[in-house]
């Protein structure tokens, strides 16, 4: 399963080799200063709007890849039953937001916030 970690003042979007492939793209990052927000998502699939291209997805099982809408593109890697961390990026970069699964979205959103902060 994909993850969120902190590396020289990015967060990352760590995949395995399958979910690269199915996601179409390689490791994707943001910087933390580029970060606006944090949250978790308990139903991450809720958080998904407009076209997936390229990716892939079967509805309310899995999300890999890029959503594309009027209010820029979003990343997911996200799976049935999970829930999933939000990473709100500002306005100029490759993504908008990060929709991303973890197993424990609450201690993923803490550790997160607190690298934003130290920066």
């Amino acid at each position: 399963m994909a993850s969120l970690e902190v590396r020289d003042k990015r967060v990352e979007v760590v995949m395995s080799g399958l979910e690269r492939l199915g996601a179409l793209r390689g490791d994707v990052s943001v910087s933390l200063d580029e970060i606006l927000d944090i949250r978790p998502a308990p139903e991450p699939f809720t958080e998904l709007c407009g076209w997936r291209l390229p990716g892939t997805g079967i509805p309310r099982v899995i999300a890999l890849g890029t959503w594309r809408s009027r209010d820029g593109k979003a990343f997911a890697a996200v799976y049935r039953g999970r829930p999933a961390v939000v990473v709100e990026v500002r306005p100029g970069g490759e993504f908008r937001r990060l929709i991303i699964g973890a197993d424990d979205a609450e201690s993923t959103v803490s550790r997160l916030r607190t690298a934003v902060l130290a920066r």
